[in-house]
């Protein structure tokens, strides 16, 4: 029965890209119209994006991989997203909107130094790659997975950069806008199906919790320990703040208050989703007791009948698709924005700026395809950990804003700088990270986060240079 799900996936396709190609001439322009969308956004496609670019892999397989083992408590990797998107909504995206750039690095220059800038691009690339070429492998492995006579792993991952690539190339932003509003409804249905399916074969929730292993946490929402709950916190509000491809979305909206409004409303409909795919995680704890965490998920799709499972499986992807597309508009605006505009070619006229944007795409899909093919182990730990290098740029963003009197212009440059140094410390020098674990702290960004601040106010008394306050 594959040719059922295999239809509903081939459907939900060929739907993307009937939006994009009608809604291609709203990206008409330079740049701005099409990796900025014009900046016209209003607010509900500022909140399909965000959310789009939230539940992705990780939201969905990631969590319920965490929660075969871990219960209910894997879904706060989410709640956290949300939280941190609200905040962003509440705090900072009206502030973001009026600043009228395209990047936060070319903040960073305005304020702080043209070195800042530099380093801030190549940071700000070098994770959002890293995300990229992840989602390839969660495409992949979604397919593969879940249509394992149709699609090897590689096939996979390669239907998944056609899709994605494709709906960006010919749309930009305002095409991940709107898809990604049927990518949100389609990941719900799915994984709401999924998991009343599953539910009801295992006997309704209270036999789930019955049914669950003795020693497993179940609904425990601190099973994973709150030392750890606190980080992905910390991690995911620090990310919030300063992802070009999370930000780039407040510089695309329509006004302030469109940034704000859609930010908010954004993260509500990003909350539930990591709580929702736990329960599938749970419930494959017990109709499969027998498989590896990283199966759970697509052991209880496969278990669905032919037309569930095609609506699983596309809402699935749809996570992927949706979270890939975003993330390679923010890469390309940092190319363009950032170093071709800025150091190769500055007068480029509005036909240029749109074929250099699109040439810019199409050479980072190209690339983060081949990374793909390097990128293994745990989706949703890779993605926590690369994030801790947000730290400087949330710290140096937020003293610009907040509390300018005290920036000083060598402030970006060391305080990214030595942020980034700090994660490669804690990664090749094991003594850190057990140091920082025997006192409970058991994430990066802890200490990450002591570095940067330590930093910032240590160039703060060396440095006399004050900035122009915003």
């Amino acid at each position: 029965m594959n040719w059922v799900p295999l239809s509903i996936v081939c459907v939900y396709i060929v739907l993307l890209f009937v939006i994009t190609w009608l809604t291609r001439r709203l990206s008409r322009g330079g740049m701005i119209a099409y990796l900025l969308a014009g900046r016209n956004l209003p607010f509900w496609v500022v909140a399909s994006l965000l959310a789009g670019l939230a539940v992705g892999g990780a939201s969905t397989i990631g969590v319920a991989e965490g929660a075969y083992n871990t219960g209910i408590s894997a879904g706060w990797y989410n709640a956290a997203w949300a939280v941190a998107a609200i905040l962003v909504g509440l705090i900072v995206a009206r502030r973001y909107r009026r600043m009228e750039v395209a990047t936060l690095p070319e903040l960073f220059e305005r304020h702080y130094s043209t070195s800042g800038r530099v380093i801030g691009v190549i940071g700000q690339l070098v994770l959002q790659i890293v995300i990229i070429s992840v989602q390839y492998v969660a495409g992949g492995a979604i397919l593969s997975s879940l249509l394992p006579d149709v699609f090897s792993f590689r096939q996979g991952m390669f239907i998944t950069a056609v899709v994605f690539i494709g709906i960006t190339l010919i749309g930009g932003f305002w095409a991940a806008g709107l898809t990604n509003i049927i990518n949100v409804i389609l990941i719900y249905v799915g994984v709401i199906l999924g998991v009343i399916i599953a539910v009801r074969k295992i006997g309704g929730f209270g036999a789930l919790v019955a049914k669950l292993p003795s020693e497993h946490p179940g609904f425990d929402l601190g099973a994973i320990g709150w030392p750890l709950i606190i980080a992905w916190f910390m991690v995911m509000v620090t990310m919030a703040f300063s992802v070009q491809s999370v930000v780039q979305i407040t510089f695309a909206a329509k006004d302030s208050s469109s940034a704000s409004k859609g930010f908010i409303l954004g993260g509500l409909i990003i909350l539930p989703i990591g709580f929702i795919s736990a329960i599938l995680g749970m419930a494959a704890t017990i109709l499969h007791p027998e498989i590896i965490a990283t199966e759970a998920l697509p052991r209880i799709v496969l278990s669905l009948s032919p037309v569930v499972a095609g609506l699983v499986l596309a809402g699935l992807w749809a996570a992927d698709v949706s979270t890939a597309s975003v993330l390679l508009v923010g890469s390309a605006t940092l190319v363009v924005g950032d170093l071709i505009k800025r150091f190769v070619a500055p007068d480029l006229e509005e036909k240029e700026e749109r074929r250099i944007s699109r040439i810019a795409v199409l050479v980072l899909s190209v690339f983060t395809y081949l990374l793909a093919y390097f990128v293994s182990g745990n989706i949703l730990k890779t993605l926590l950990l690369g994030l801790s290098l947000t730290t400087g740029y949330t710290l140096v963003t937020l003293m610009t804003i907040f509390w300018p009197k005290i920036c000083r212009r060598a402030h970006a440059a060391w305080t990214l700088l030595t942020s980034m140094a700090a994660l490669a410390v804690w990664l090749i020098f094991p003594q850190i990270s057990t140091f920082f674990q025997r006192i409970g702290l058991i994430h990066p960004i802890y200490f990450c986060w002591m570095v940067s601040l330590a930093t910032f106010f240590l160039i703060a008394v060396i440095d006399k240079r004050k900035i122009k306050a915003l």
